[in-house]
């Protein structure tokens, strides 16, 4: 079984991103082998982050806020993701980035795909996350959904939708394909035995696992 995580990158009040979340999810949920979820950043209240050691520290202890152990805990179960984001100023909401900053190792060599909304359909919130998620290691997919201002007014005029939605259903169809594909192929790597050693380090010098472990370091840290 694939797990794909719907992110639910907005908790205001009267968010609209809880409604796109859920018709992708209901999307994910059609397809043979896929176990969907939502994970709703409502659920996990996180503080800002504000530790002396970064998630891509080696060797670290786990961060004592249960919120946070929660929050990692769903995203290790995870296999891919989708990340509904707003676009707030040019870039996605500080609560979510907020939550991909708490967390490293449990994010790497995965998949993420993008449904954005807001000004400019929220395409630049989607390409600040791309850049984001080479950072944790994670491969965006090219394909992604971008929701009109139509039906982001829709919704607060209290307006059809669904409809919005409806007309979209061609590019949320190539995006799901493009994910699963890449979280498959992903997967698999990371389960295959060339893989696992190499993840423990067992054939490497020490003196190159430690300049991995300083790039992960400075890389979060920067």
């Amino acid at each position: 079984m694939t797990t794909i995580s719907v992110i639910v990158g907005s908790t205001r009040q009267g968010r609209f991103s809880e409604k796109p979340a859920q018709w992708i999810l209901q999307r994910l949920q059609k397809h043979d082998g896929i176990d969907a979820r939502l994970l709703d950043l409502r659920d996990f209240p996180m503080p800002f982050f504000d530790q002396p050691l970064t998630p891509a520290m080696p060797g670290r202890t786990p961060y004592q806020n249960e919120i946070v152990q929660r929050w990692t805990a769903e995203i290790a179960a995870s296999d891919g993701f989708v990340f509904v984001t707003p676009e707030y100023n040019y870039g996605t909401s500080a609560v979510l980035k907020n939550a991909i900053d708490w967390v490293y190792p449990e994010w790497n060599r995965k998949a993420a795909a993008f449904v954005s909304y807001g000004s400019a359909m929220g395409a630049r919130s989607v390409q600040q996350l791309r850049e984001t998620m080479i950072e944790i290691q994670i491969a965006p997919v090219r394909s992604s959904v971008h929701i009109p201002v139509a039906t982001l007014w829709a919704h607060f005029k209290g307006g059809d939708v669904d409809k919005g939605f409806a007309e979209l259903e061609t590019q949320a169809q190539r995006m799901i394909d493009d994910l699963l594909w890449w979280t498959t192929a992903l997967k698999t790597a990371r389960e295959s035995p060339i893989r696992s050693a190499n993840r423990a380090g067992s054939d490497r010098h020490p003196s190159e696992q430690q300049r991995s472990e300083e790039h992960n370091f400075v890389s979060a840290e920067g």
